[in-house]
C-alpha cells in the first residue's frame, strides 16, 4: 500500500516537473504562469488521489511555489488559482501543519500593511478562508505562529467587505479555541479592531463580532470584559433582535463559564437581567434560561453558605401576583451585588437617551423582585431616584418606577419606607413623592398598612401637604393617592375618614382642578361606600361640624387669597341641604369675614357663595328650616353694613351681591310681609340703602334694587309717610330712563306699587303735586321704544288714575296730540270714564 502511494506520488510528482519549473523562472509569463498552473490543477484536483499522495506531493513540491504566487503574483487570475489549490491541498492532505511556516508569512504579507494589500475582495475573503481552514485543520499546532494570525486578524477585522469581517470573526473563534493556553496572551490585541467593528452596518456582521467577543474574552484575558461592557449594554438596544439574541448568549455564556466570572458578576447580570423586558419572546425565554442555569449553578458553588437559607427557607406572605419567584441561586446574586448595581443603574435612569432610562427603569423593577427585603439598606438611594424618575417625560419610564414603588410597599416594612417618604414632605413635597407614595401604597398588603393609616391621614391633610400647591399634575397625584389608601384599606379609612375629607376638599377648592371635580365625587362616593354610607353626601353629615371648624380656625385673618375661602365654598356649596346642620358655624364665619374692614375681594367671593346658596335656601341652608332664625344676624350683621356706599368697582360689586342676597331672601318667601315691614324696614332702616342702589352702575344691582323697593311697598307702604313717598317715586322714576328694558319694566311695576299704597294713605292730599308732575312724566314714558314698557307704564297710569282723575285727563288731553301713538291716551281716557260710570 505505501509502495503504490509513493509510486502514484512520484508519478504526480513528474507530471508537475515542467509546469513548477515554469513557475519558477523569473521571466515566465502571465499566460504562461496561468498554463502552468492550470496544469497543477488539472494533475491534482482533477484526479482521484489519496491524501497521502496530495500530501507527499504538496508538502514536496506546490507549498512554497503556490505560496510564493500567492503572495506576489500580479495576475489575480494566478493568485485565485494558487488560492484554490492551496485550499485543496490543506483540505485533502493528512498534515497540514507542515505548511504553516510557508503560509502564514505569505498571508500575512498579502493581508497585512503596509507590507501589502490584496485588492480584490472575493480574493481577500478567499485567504481569511484559508486562514480559517488551516486554524480549523491545525489546531494547536497554531501556537507557534499566534503573532502573525493575530496580526492579520487585526487587519482583516476591519476590511471594508463586509463579509471579511464575518470570517475573521470566525477566525479569531476558531483561534481562540485551537490554542487557548498561548491565546489569553495576545487575546487584548483583538478587542480593539472588535469594537471597531462591533456597531457595522450590517446586522450579520454585529452579530459575528458579538460572537467573536465572547469567545476572545471565555478564552483569552477576562480583563478585557470592562473593554467591551459598554459595547454590548448598546447593543442591547439594536433593532434587531439577532443582534440582541447574541448578546444574550455571550453575558449568559460568560456568567457560566468564564474563568474570572465573580469578579464581573455585578457588570454582567444587569446585561443579562435587561433581557427579560425584550419585545421578543424569544430573547427574553432566554435570557431567563441562562438566568436559572447561573443561579443554580452558583447555589452548588456556594452550597455550604446557603444551607441555612435552603433547609429553611420561607416564601413571602405577599408576593406580585402572576409572577414567578426567581430561585434562592438567583436572588442571592443579585441582593450581594446590588450595592455595586445600584449606583450605575441610578445614574442611567435620568440619563439624557430616552431608551436608555426606559431600559434602566425596566431593569431597576427586575432586580427589586429579586432583592425582596434586602432593598431596605438602599431606600434612601432608591426613593431620590424615583422621585426624579417619576417626573420624567417619557410614560414608560414612570410607569416602571412605579412598579417598582410598589415592589417597595411589597417588600420594605411600612414602618421604614412611609418614614422615609413623609419625611420628604417636611421639605417641599413635589407631585413625584406623591406619586411614589400612593405606589407603595398599592403595593402594600392591608393588614401592614393598618397601623399606619392615621400618621398616613394626617400627613397627607396638612396644609403643607394638601395645600402646597395648585398645580393640577400635584393635585392629581393627591387625589389617586387617597384612592389608593381607599382601595387598599377598604373600611379600615374610617378612622381617617375625616383627614381624607380634608384632602378632597382642598382637590375640589383648586380653581385649576375643575376638570377633576367627577373624580374627587366617585372617590367621596367610593369613601362612603367602604363606611356603608348611602352617598357621599352622609360623609358631609358626618363631618360637617370639623369640617367647618377645621376651616374656621383662622378666619378673622382671611384675605382674598386665603384657601380656606375657596374651602367653604366647596363644603357649603357641595354638601348640598346638609350645609343646613351647620348654620350656627357657617353664619359665625360670615359674621366675621363680611365686616367693612376685611378685605375687599374676599368679602366679595363669600358674598357670591352666599347669593348662590340662597338663591335655592330650601335645599341649602333652610333644609332643615332653621334659616328665619339667623335672618336678624344676616340683615343686620351682614347685608347692612355692606349696603353702604364705598368708591371703588370692588365696593360696586360687594353691594351688587349684598342687594342680591337680599332679594334671593324675599324672592324664596323667607321675609314674610311683616317681617319685612317690622324687622328690616323699621329697625334697620333699609330703605334709604336700597333707594341708593337704584343708582348703581351695574345693571343687576338697579334691577334687583327696583324690585326690592316694589316689595317694601306691597309689605309696608301704607305706613310710609310725605317724605318717604317723595324720596320713593322720584328715584324709582328715574329708572324709567334707564338704558336697561328690564331696569325700566321693573321701575315701571314698582310704581304701581306705589300708586296702590298712596290710595289709602292719609298723606295722598298732600302729594297731589307730587302726582301731577309723575302723570306728566308718565305720559311721556307711552311712547317708550320697547312695546312692553309702553304697556306697563299705561298699567301704571290706570292704577294711577284713582286718585285724581280729573287731572289725568288734563294732562292726556293737553298732550294727546304730541303722542307718536296715542292710541294709549285714548285708551286710558277710555279706563278713566269707564271707572267714573261703575263708581256711579
Amino acid at each position: 500500500m505505501a509502495a503504490a502511494g509513493a509510486a502514484g506520488a512520484a508519478e504526480v510528482a513528474q507530471a508537475l516537473s515542467r509546469p513548477l519549473s515554469c513557475l519558477r523562472e523569473p521571466d515566465c509569463g502571465r499566460a504562461a504562469r496561468l498554463r502552468a498552473l492550470e496544469a497543477i490543477r488539472a494533475e491534482v484536483q482533477e484526479r482521484p488521489l489519496s491524501a497521502a499522495v496530495v500530501q507527499e506531493v504538496f508538502g514536496a513540491q506546490l507549498v512554497r511555489p503556490l505560496a510564493r504566487c500567492l503572495a506576489g503574483d500580479a495576475a489575480e487570475r494566478c493568485r485565485e488559482l494558487a488560492l484554490q489549490l492551496l485550499c485543496h491541498g490543506l483540505s485533502r492532505g493528512d498534515r497540514p501543519g507542515e505548511a504553516l511556516p510557508v503560509l502564514l508569512p505569505a498571508l500575512a504579507q498579502r493581508l497585512c500593511p503596509p507590507q501589502g494589500f490584496e485588492p480584490s475582495e472575493e480574493l481577500r475573503l478567499g485567504l481569511v478562508q484559508l486562514l480559517s481552514l488551516l486554524l480549523q485543520r491545525c489546531g494547536a499546532s497554531v501556537g507557534p505562529y499566534l503573532t502573525d494570525v493575530i496580526r492579520i486578524l487585526q487587519a482583516t477585522l476591519l476590511d471594508h467587505y463586509a463579509e471579511v469581517r464575518r470570517e475573521s470573526c470566525r477566525c479569531a473563534v476558531a483561534c481562540a479555541q485551537a490554542v487557548p493556553e498561548h491565546f489569553h496572551m495576545q487575546s487584548e490585541s483583538l478587542i480593539k479592531p472588535l469594537m471597531q467593528t462591533i456597531s457595522h452596518q450590517h446586522y450579520r456582521v454585529r452579530v459575528d463580532v458579538i460572537q467573536a467577543t465572547g469567545a476572545v474574552i471565555q478564552f483569552g484575558n477576562g480583563k478585557s470584559v470592562d473593554d467591551v461592557l459598554s459595547h454590548l449594554a448598546q447593543r442591547l438596544f439594536d433593532e434587531i433582535p439577532k443582534v440582541r439574541h447574541a448578546v444574550t448568549t455571550v453575558i449568559g455564556e460568560w456568567l457560566l463559564h468564564l474563568q474570572d466570572r465573580y469578579s464581573y458578576f455585578h457588570k454582567l447580570i444587569p446585561l443579562l437581567l435587561g433581557s427579560f423586558t425584550d419585545e421578543i419572546p424569544e430573547n427574553t425565554k432566554l435570557a431567563w434560561t441562562y438566568w436559572e442555569k447561573i443561579g443554580l449553578q452558583w447555589e452548588k458553588e456556594n452550597e455550604e453558605d446557603l444551607k441555612d437559607k435552603m433547609d429553611f427557607s420561607v416564601s413571602p406572605s405577599y408576593y406580585p401576583k402572576g409572577v414567578t419567584r426567581p430561585g434562592l441561586g438567583c436572588r442571592e446574586l443579585v441582593s450581594r451585588n446590588l450595592s455595586k448595581i445600584l449606583p450605575g443603574l441610578c445614574h442611567d435612569i435620568t440619563d439624557w437617551v430616552e431608551s436608555t432610562r426606559i431600559k434602566a427603569s425596566q431593569l431597576l423593577y427586575t432586580l427589586l423582585l429579586h432583592a425582596e427585603d434586602h432593598i431596605t439598606q438602599h431606600m434612601e438611594l432608591l426613593l431620590r431616584t424615583l422621585y426624579q424618575a417619576c417626573l420624567d417625560e417619557e410614560s414608560n419610564v414612570v410607569k416602571n418606577c412605579v412598579k417598582a414603588a410598589e415592589l417597595i410597599g411589597m417588600f420594605v416594612s411600612p414602618k421604614v419606607s412611609l418614614r422615609l417618604i413623609t419625611s420628604a414632605f417636611g421639605k417641599t413635597p413635589k407631585p413625584s413623592c406623591i406619586m411614589v407614595l400612593t405606589a407603595v401604597i398599592r403595593g402594600s398588603p392591608k393588614e401592614i398598612l393598618q397601623p399606619h393609616l392615621t400618621d398616613l391621614g394626617n400627613t397627607l391633610s396638612q396644609a403643607g401637604v394638601c395645600q402646597r400647591s395648585e398645580e393640577v399634575f400635584y393635585m392629581e397625584q393627591l387625589l389617586y393617592c387617597v384612592q389608593a389608601l381607599i382601595e387598599v384599606c377598604q373600611e379600615d379609612c374610617k378612622e381617617i375618614s375625616f383627614q381624607l375629607m380634608k384632602v378632597l376638599v382642598t382637590i375640589m377648592a383648586i380653581p385649576s382642578s375643575q376638570h377633576l371635580k367627577e373624580k374627587v365625587e366617585e372617590t367621596m362616593s367610593s369613601l362612603a361606600e367602604v363606611q356603608r354610607l348611602d352617598s357621599f353626601l352622609y360623609l358631609y353629615k358626618q363631618h360637617i361640624i370639623q369640617l367647618m371648624e377645621w376651616v374656621s380656625v383662622s378666619c378673622d385673618d382671611w384675605t382674598c387669597y386665603s384657601p380656606e375661602i375657596l374651602q367653604l365654598d366647596v363644603i357649603a356649596t357641595h354638601s348640598g341641604p346638609v350645609i343646613g346642620e351647620a348654620l350656627n358655624n357657617f353664619i359665625l364665619i360670615l359674621t366675621t369675614c363680611l365686616q367693612p374692614n376685611k378685605d375687599p375681594q374676599m368679602r366679595l367671593k363669600l358674598f357670591t357663595v352666599l347669593s348662590q346658596l340662597l338663591q335655592k335656601a330650601s335645599e341649602t341652608v333652610n333644609s332643615q328650616g332653621l334659616f328665619p332664625s339667623y335672618l336678624e344676624t344676616v340683615i343686620k350683621d351682614i347685608l347692612a353694613p355692606n349696603l353702604q356706599w364705598h368708591a371703588g368697582r370692588t365696593a360696586a360689586a360687594i353691594r351688587t351681591t349684598a342687594v342680591s342676597c337680599l332679594w334671593a331672601l324675599i324672592h324664596c318667601e323667607m321675609l314674610s310681609p311683616k317681617e319685612v315691614n317690622s324687622l328690616f324696614l323699621i329697625k334697620y332702616g333699609l330703605m334709604p340703602q336700597i333707594i341708593a342702589a337704584m343708582d348703581e352702575d351695574s345693571k343687576i344691582t338697579r334691577l334687583m334694587a327696583c324690585r326690592i323697593v316694589g316689595v317694601f311697598l306691597k309689605a309696608c307702604g301704607r305706613q310710609f309717610d310725605e317724605d318717604q313717598f317723595t324720596n320713593t317715586y322720584t328715584e324709582v322714576l328715574k329708572r324709567l330712563d334707564d338704558a336697561s328694558c328690564d331696569v325700566r319694566l321693573a321701575a315701571a311695576h314698582t310704581l304701581t306699587n306705589w300708586f296702590k299704597c298712596l290710595k289709602d294713605s292719609d298723606v295722598k292730599s298732600a302729594m297731589e303735586s307730587h302726582i301731577e308732575f309723575l302723570y306728566q312724566e308718565l305720559l311721556i314714558h307711552l311712547d317708550d321704544p320697547d312695546q312692553n314698557i309702553q304697556n306697563a307704564v299705561l298699567e301704571v297710569l290706570k292704577e294711577g288714575s284713582v286718585l285724581y282723575p280729573e287731572l289725568l285727563v288734563r294732562e292726556i288731553e293737553g298732550v294727546v296730540h304730541k303722542h307718536q301713538t296715542p292710541v294709549y291716551c285714548n285708551q286710558l281716557l277710555h279706563h278713566i270714564q269707564s271707572a267714573k260710570e261703575s263708581a256711579l
